[in-house]
This record gives C-alpha cells, structure tokens and sequence, in this order.
C-alpha cells in the first residue's frame, strides 16, 4: 500500500511524538578545530524530517552540507543542540549504542562506491547484515531480495570490476536497503556518474521514496534537487531556506 504525501505547503513540521515525524534537529552547532582557529560549520541548526519524506540539501562548496548529514545521522559528534530519531536523541547515546542504533535505523549512500573488490555484489550486500548479527542464510536471502529490488538480481555473483559505475552504485543502494533502514542518507551519490546512468539512479531512488523510504540526498546539483519533495539550501552553516521543489518528475 502506498502511503499518502504529506502537504507540500508546510515545507517545516513541528513536533516531536508525531508519528509522522522521523526526525528533529534543535540548535544544532558544530565546530571544527585546527590550531588556534575555531570554524563554526554549523550554526545552530533547526531541521525536521517527515517519514516518507524525499528531502534534498544543496548549497555551495563549504555551506555544510556534508557536516549536516554526518551530525543528523550521528557519524559526527555535535558541540550544541539535539538530534531526536524516532524519539530517541542519539547524541545522548554511547558510542557503541548510537553506532549500534544507526546500524539499525538508517542506511548509507556515498559518491565512492566503497565496494570490497574481491567479494560478489550479494556479498557485499550481506556482509552488513552478518555484521549485525543477521543469520547467514537470512542475510544471504535478504541481500539476494534487495539486489532484485534495484534491477540487479541477474548480477548478484559479479564482482564490482565487472560491473559499470551505475550497477557499483546499485550495489551500495541495495547495502543500504538491505538493513530495512528507517532514513537513508545520500550524500553525492551520482557524483561518479554520467548524466545518463545518474539519471536512472535518481529515478530508483525516486521509486524507493514513493514506497515509502525516508531519503535525504546532499546535492549541489539543481536538477536532482528538483527531483525532491522539499529543497533544503544551505550557506556558512546556515539554513537559508526550506522549500517545496518546484518539479516533481
């Protein structure tokens, strides 16, 4: 069944219990230290995320983008503010809890491929799952499913030098899913890609939204920008603005 859109009128929800919200972000700063210099990357954040939701952050080179994904999902500690995921504030956590936590709730896409050469594309698939503790025919069965899912199921014993960028970046789409993630981050993930075959990765990531997968794209490209429920731009750290896309393809 496929679940009904939010509003694009109300590009910014509120709330916290609202089950039709997977994550808010307060007052969020983040500074990095070299030296004598403080840098302030972010500066006192305020993000929310509806579930379901496909929500693109672009802004220029150095606006924190990438420092905004890596708070929000809790790879990088944060100097102020709150992160809550499902009601939960993951940087009250421990570390081995909140890498735990992430491990369970959200899944991961990068510009680099970050594929194991000797491994198959179902094994990378699975060797998260085994990482979790997922049994080995279950996490064999699960990568094999999800490979079907992103057009690979014919691909599953090949190795990524045998395989073109985009079915590499299938292969890290199909990791990601594997886990049944709640929020899946994508930071550049066509940044390796011809235009065309980054078309096509847009396009599935588009069609796993419309399912029902919470995406959040870091972009700096416009056109997969517009390809968003709700552009988030960005500058000096800053949310400059929050809006519905102006194109839905």
């Amino acid at each position: 069944m496929r679940r009904k859109r939010s509003s694009k009128s109300d590009p910014a929800p509120q709330g916290g219990g609202d089950d039709g919200v997977i994550l808010i972000a307060t007052g969020v700063r983040k500074l990095y230290r070299t030296g004598a210099e403080t840098v302030e990357a972010l500066r006192g954040l305020d993000l929310t995320i509806r579930r379901g939701e496909f929500l693109a952050v672009m802004g220029p080179s150095g606006s924190g983008k990438t420092t905004l994904l890596n708070c929000l999902s809790g790879l990088d500690d944060i100097d102020a503010g709150s992160v809550v995921v499902e009601g939960k504030d993951i940087h009250k956590l421990t570390d081995a809890r909140r890498t735990r936590d992430r491990a369970e709730r959200m899944g991961f896409i990068f510009q680099a491929f970050n594929l194991i050469p000797v491994f198959t594309a179902a094994e990378n698939v699975e060797l998260p799952l085994l990482l979790a503790g997922v049994g080995v025919s279950d996490a064999r069965r699960r990568a094999e499913e999800t490979l079907e899912r992103v057009g690979l199921g014919h691909r599953k014993g090949h190795r990524p030098n045998e395989l073109s960028g985009g079915e590499q970046q299938r292969v890290t789409i199909a990791r990601a899913l594997a886990g049944r993630p709640a929020l899946v981050w994508a930071d550049e993930p066509t940044g390796n890609l011809d235009t065309e075959t980054a078309s096509s990765v847009l396009d599935l990531l588009s069609e796993l939204n419309r399912e029902g997968l919470t995406l959040v794209l870091v972009t700096h490209d416009a056109s997969m920008g517009e390809r968003a429920e709700r552009l988030v731009r960005m500058r000096d750290g800053v949310i400059q603005s929050q809006t519905a896309a102006p194109t839905r393809r």
